[in-house]
């Protein structure tokens, strides 16, 4: 069975479930629960879980008794500790179970079974089931008890689960587009900074883990592990690729993400990166992510961030040039809204200290249309930290993909393909033989050269720069509608949390 099979198949329970109130988001939450359980038991790894909540105990139960046992079992593994009756306890001992204990606390007895799974703890943390009808469960139950899992190898069951992702994301209401970023972008940007073994990867903004998983199925495709030492094999596997999520949800799929991509990262923390709970992240050789769009303002509450700013996107910027390496080689792609390279104030001077401390070698302007959440504009900076604090970029060369193009994320989706004449252009390892495309003759050439005067002239220091003349774009009426849907929701949500301060604060 392939893995466009396995999507098409456990997806259409989707919209089963949208009769049960369940949206696609929690939906994917509740697929995360099963698909671990399941994956455990068909790799005979049943050690891993307590006794009395692994698959089969859950797939053998019917009716209300099938519901209520689910949704202990998804309190239960995320503790521990998991409280039992004298009786089971007695009965695991018969039973050789190992992992049982038994405490007195004025001579009343109680007794527990321990959870020594970290990642089991992690993905069963705070989890809740959305599921009302026993039925509907039983569903689920029955399509993944479907599925030959396992006549596939671990990377195409990556590959499905990435699948399931970008179909969540899809649904534009839910707000999942916001943490999904194009593969075809992802693979691009993995292409072009190469990263190599034994480099330390982060990801801040990490949302499903999609950017550490390109690079690692990167790395696989370039090098042959088998030839790995132990010690060299345990740092890919568990110290190359680290992350921040702040929404725990979000976080569950990176988790899992990560472990059907055979990565078991010691460093993927639910957090916000731009708190105190982020300061670990420093001296890395890569940084790639794509931080949070909207129109929220949140200040970074941590010591290191040298410019005070509301912007989210600019908070995040400053912490990703300061956690590379200052060795001259650490490299950084971060995906940005346009926003974020115009406009005076604090803007101006963020950007400038960006150009001192790093070289900002590249500019990719991204089309239009190719992020879940419409009307996004974006660029990815590609830049190296120097070894110093001053004069590190001299020039800075763009490649225009938007102008001129015109992609949806649906009906005409952006591939990797589109981004074959950039990655030739790049010239990584050599920047020194790059050559414009762009001239008088050429006006429509999409790869241009700026020298650092040239942006340094402009009182806001803007990186907002195009040349190639268009038409008028003509949009999609979907398209529109779709924005403005988006845009409420948003708004929505802010009004929200305002009226919940305000009452906060009133005592009501």
């Amino acid at each position: 069975m392939t893995s466009d099979t396995i999507i098409a198949k456990l997806w259409s329970q989707a919209n089963v479930l949208r009769n049960d109130g369940v949206g696609y988001n929690e939906y994917l939450s509740e697929l995360t629960y099963l698909v671990f359980l399941k994956m455990v038991e068909e790799q005979d790894l049943n050690n891993q879980i307590p006794v009395g909540y692994r698959w089969s105990d859950l797939s053998s139960l019917d009716g209300t008794r099938l519901l209520d046992f689910y949704e202990q079992l998804l309190i239960d593994l995320g503790k521990d500790r998991i409280d039992i009756s004298e009786e089971q306890y007695k009965e695991h001992i018969n039973n050789g179970v190992a992992d049982v204990i038994q405490e007195k606390e004025d001579d009343v007895s109680n007794f527990y079974i321990i959870n020594k799974n970290e990642l089991l703890k992690k993905i069963f943390h705070r989890a809740k089931t959305a599921i009302t009808e026993p039925k509907n469960l039983k569903t689920i139950i029955n399509a993944i008890d479907g599925i030959d899992w396992f006549s596939e190898d671990r990377e195409n069951l990556g590959d499905m689960y990435e699948g399931l992702l970008e179909k969540n994301a899809e649904d534009t209401k839910s707000g999942a587009g916001q943490y999904f970023t194009p593969r075809a972008v992802i693979d691009a940007i993995v292409k072009v900074i190469k990263p190599q073994l034994g480099e330390t990867l982060l990801d801040p903004a990490a949302g499903t883990f999609g950017f550490m998983v390109a690079a690692n199925k990167y790395l696989r495709q370039h090098n042959d592990y088998h030839k790995l030492s132990d010690k060299e094999f345990e740092f890919q596997k568990s110290q190359a690729f680290s992350g921040m999520e702040l929404v725990n949800d979000t976080y569950r799929l990176a988790l899992m993400n990560a472990l059907l991509h055979d990565i078991d990262p010691k460093d993927l923390r639910v957090g916000n990166s731009l708190s105190e709970n982020g300061m670990w992240m420093k001296n890395f050789d890569i940084v790639l992510t794509n931080p949070p769009f909207g129109i929220a303002n949140e200040r970074a509450t941590r010591s290191d961030v040298t410019f005070e700013t509301s912007n989210k996107q600019l908070n995040f910027l400053q912490i990703i040039y300061n956690s590379l390496k200052k060795d001259g080689k650490a490299r950084a792609a971060v995906v940005i809204p346009d926003g974020v390279l115009s406009g005076s104030g604090v803007g101006a001077e963020i950007r400038r200290d960006l150009l001192n401390k790093t070289n900002l070698h590249t500019v990719l302007r991204l089309p239009t249309g190719i992020f879940y959440k419409p009307g996004v504009k974006t660029y990815v900076l590609f830049f190296t930290r120097g070894e110093t604090d001053y004069n590190n970029t001299q020039e800075v060369w763009y490649y225009d993909l938007r102008s001129l193009n015109h992609f949806t994320p649906k009906r005409d989706k952006l591939k990797f393909e589109d981004f074959i004449e950039f990655i030739e252009l790049y010239q990584n390892g050599n920047l020194n033989a790059r050559k414009e495309t762009y001239s008088k003759e050429n006006p429509n050439g999409r790869w241009r050269k700026f020298r650092i005067n040239e942006i340094l002239e402009k009182e806001d220091v803007s990186l907002d720069l195009h040349w190639i003349r268009e038409e008028e774009e003509i949009r999609d009426i979907e398209d529109i509608l779709q924005e403005y849907e988006v845009e409420r929701v948003e708004l929505d949500s802010q009004i929200n949390e305002i009226l919940k301060e305000v009452r906060k604060i009133m005592g009501v």
